[in-house]
């Protein structure tokens, strides 16, 4: 006799089509209501099944509401990485911000039902199963970005693990703070990229291309900009040095970022 699936029985048939019905009211409810405007006695009624038989599907709204979101964080997270892997060579931003997009636009789709959904994530019981498969979409979420972020050679993957959580916090502040509420989707990304920026700046990441160096006094390349001193090490005598000459105002090429300052082209006594 074949080891194939065994066929499903008329009792499992019955409570999957329970529980489809379950969500297409929950769904269709949240959208049409918002997560305060209804009752789980509503979407009983519109799944036409009986109020102590929703509980056992979900034992609360909110279990209800996460149900839902979990399929559209799910979904938003497929084509945030699918947009990423098309942004390939464009820097470390760009694939970033693709992957997030989708995110951040599922999450506001409705905003309360999105601020609701992120806040039984972080602060609701995390063995409850449906809360557990969200927390699980958005590990996925921080290893998407972290993935996109190892791929710059210059950063290692504990920082780049560090570096994303930072990120997925970024999201949750901006897509959820009162503040932010009355913004569109496309200010909120733009000012979750200028966090992102900021955040990637200090590892020079932000907009080369993975093929491109940090900095080309350490990779070895040619300075074609103009330079009036270059104060090689950051040590004692050079650090001094840096600094004097700054007060002179000359362009100064360092090995620390702290002494840069304009060209004024004024001459040296």
């Amino acid at each position: 006799m074949g080891r194939g699936h065994m066929p499903i029985g008329r009792r499992e048939r019955a409570k999957q089509a329970k529980r489809e019905r379950i969500m297409t009211a929950a769904r269709e409810l949240f959208a049409e209501h918002g997560v305060s405007g209804l009752t789980t006695q509503q979407i009983a009624h519109r799944a036409d099944v009986a109020i102590g038989t929703l509980y056992l599907y979900a034992s609360t709204k909110a279990e209800l509401l996460i149900m839902v979101q979990n399929e559209k964080f799910a979904a938003a997270i497929d084509s945030g990485l699918a947009a990423a892997n098309a942004a390939v060579g464009q820097g470390v931003l760009e694939p970033v911000i693709a992957l997030i997009r989708p995110v951040v636009e599922c999450v506001r789709e409705h905003i309360e039902n999105g601020r609701t959904y992120l806040h039984e994530l972080v602060f609701g019981d995390p063995a409850e199963p449906y809360r557990q498969a969200g927390l699980a979409l958005a590990g996925r979420l921080e290893d998407g970005i972290t993935g996109l972020l190892t791929r710059d050679e210059y950063i290692d993957a504990a920082d780049a693990a560090t570096l994303a959580r930072v990120i997925t916090a970024i999201i949750h502040i901006s897509t959820t703070a009162t503040a932010y509420l009355h913004r569109s989707d496309e200010a909120v990304l733009a000012d979750i990229r200028d966090q992102i920026h900021a955040t990637l700046a200090p590892h020079g990441m932000t907009t080369r291309s993975t093929s491109q160096p940090s900095n080309p006094l350490e990779r070895g390349h040619v300075m074609s900009a103009h330079y009036d001193v270059v104060v090689l090490g950051a040590g004692l005598s050079g650090y001094v040095a840096a600094i004097r000459v700054a007060q002179l105002s000359k362009n100064i090429q360092s090995g620390s970022p702290a002494v840069r300052t304009t060209d004024s082209r004024k001459p040296c006594p």
